[in-house]
């Protein structure tokens, strides 16, 4: 009789939480996400080497969104670099699982690759399903003390050597650019594994320049520089100047026509999602909503914000909604300014 009552008793128990469950779609949806994410490791893939930007970011994030994630799984960062973080980018589209453990942050430019030709960029941007970035940013574009270049006017009398990652990414792409709108005269050297790396070989000499700096990784990992003035800022990328350096001009207002402002705006526009991050496509919808959740709710973490400003990271928000529609936006623009960026690109 015991065993009966207790059968009965479960069956009703059983039974209550399927009506609450129906009831309660919402709650039937995050006992189900945390079952999938519970007991398992989430991994962040970093398109590029250790001890740059893009890695310090990934891997404070790695350190608490795993807490706003259902289930709170176990996050770690990873590693692979390779064509600028192409390699990152495809292997996220293409080869990573489509079930949330896997998502990873590129380079900024990588969203617009494609529409700029690379045939590297095996991937359309629209069907990542993308988290949002960590941060707006604004970079610069530098040259050490002792190089002839002072000033972005003197960019386009002498011949700077500066630095890039792969061939494809902003620090190879931007500058020449700049070379075609501008008229600056800039030789990039390719085939450094991350700004780090870069930025050793900026201090031993072997580079005068480096033309994709963000103020917040600079001040994180070279304040000492700043504040020495070891280096010249020539101008600043993006869509408008950083809120602290109003003197540095910005490259938009460098052009002299239309037409050369609208090819710099189509290539520094990135620069807005500034570290983004991108899960596969085709993931679950309440997945995606899950990671994107976290994602949001993790950049709202006071704790995350803290440890982030005390790394000099200066978080903000970019959400995935936003990312989208600014990518939708530079798709549309015209046939003959896209042309003059492929060119400059190729």
């Amino acid at each position: 009789m015991a065993n009966v009552k207790t059968r009965s008793a479960a069956a009703l128990g059983a039974l209550f939480m399927s009506l609450v469950a129906a009831a309660n779609p919402v709650a039937a949806q995050v006992q189900s996400e945390a079952g999938f994410f519970a007991g398992k490791t989430v991994s962040i893939i970093i398109g590029f080497g250790p001890g740059g930007g893009y890695d310090l970011s990934a891997r404070v994030l790695s350190r608490h969104m795993g807490k706003h994630l259902p289930g709170k799984p176990q996050i770690i960062a990873r590693n692979m670099p390779g064509g600028g973080s192409l390699r990152a980018a495809n292997y996220i589209y293409s080869l990573a699982p489509k079930d949330g453990t896997e998502f990873g942050v590129f380079g900024r430019t990588v969203p617009i690759d494609p529409l700029l030709g690379n045939a590297q960029a095996k991937f359309d941007p629209l069907r990542f399903t993308w988290l949002g970035s960590s941060s707006n940013e604004v970079s610069t574009c530098v040259a050490w003390n002792t190089a002839p270049v002072k000033t972005a006017a003197d960019a386009r009398q002498h011949e700077l050597t500066i630095g890039a990652a792969g061939a494809t990414s902003p620090s190879a792409t931007l500058p020449r650019v700049f070379n075609l709108a501008l008229g600056t005269r800039f030789k990039v050297i390719s085939g450094y594994p991350s700004s780090a790396n870069i930025l050793t070989a900026l201090e031993a000499g072997e580079l005068g320049g480096f033309c994709s700096w963000g103020w917040v990784p600079m001040k994180a990992m070279r304040g000492d520089w700043l504040r020495e003035k070891k280096f010249n800022v020539l101008f600043q990328i993006g869509l408008q100047k950083h809120k602290d350096h109003p003197e540095v001009p910005l490259v938009l207002d460098l052009a002299d026509t239309p037409q050369q402002r609208q090819l710099l705006e189509l290539v520094v526009a990135p620069q807005t999602f500034g570290r983004p991050f991108a899960a596969p496509p085709d993931l679950p919808p309440q997945r995606a909503a899950s990671l994107r959740q976290a994602f949001e709710a993790t950049l709202g973490d006071k704790a995350y914000i803290d440890e982030a400003e005390r790394l000099k990271l200066e978080p903000e928000l970019v959400t995935h909604g936003q990312m989208t529609a600014l990518i939708q936006r530079l798709y549309a623009f015209p046939p003959e300014i896209i042309q003059q960026a492929r060119s400059a690109m190729q």
